[in-house]
């Protein structure tokens, strides 16, 4: 069994600028706690293989896939398909926390910016 939590995993910044902690990978899937701070946001990418989710856990903000935006809040579900061009800003005024898992795990050789 494999248990693992934020509190215990390193953080990084991705390719996209958030900073994450890996909590899961296998061959097959990644599961990542990410967070932006106030006035941050990932820089506008696509991911050509990856699909993700994201579960908003603390704060809100703005994202935007294939030029539609929506403001996300804490337990919104999100999925953003593989080639989906997509950007998220946290546009309040505490850190914006979301899960997100990959499909295949998350890679920066398939993190594509604009």
């Amino acid at each position: 069994m494999q248990i693992s939590s934020p509190n215990r995993a390193e953080a990084y910044v991705t390719k996209d600028g958030s900073t994450i902690r890996e909590l899961h990978r296998t061959a097959l899937q990644s599961l990542a706690e990410a967070t932006l701070e106030p006035g941050q946001a990932t820089e506008r990418h696509y991911h050509a293989t990856s699909e993700e989710i994201y579960v908003v856990t603390k704060g809100s903000g703005s994202l935007e896939i294939d030029g539609e935006t929506r403001r996300v809040a804490r337990s919104d579900a999100i999925l953003i398909p593989a080639g989906a061009w997509h950007t998220l800003e946290n546009n309040g005024t505490s850190e914006l926390v979301f899960l997100c898992c990959c499909s295949p795990p998350y890679s920066h050789a398939d993190t594509h910016m604009e």
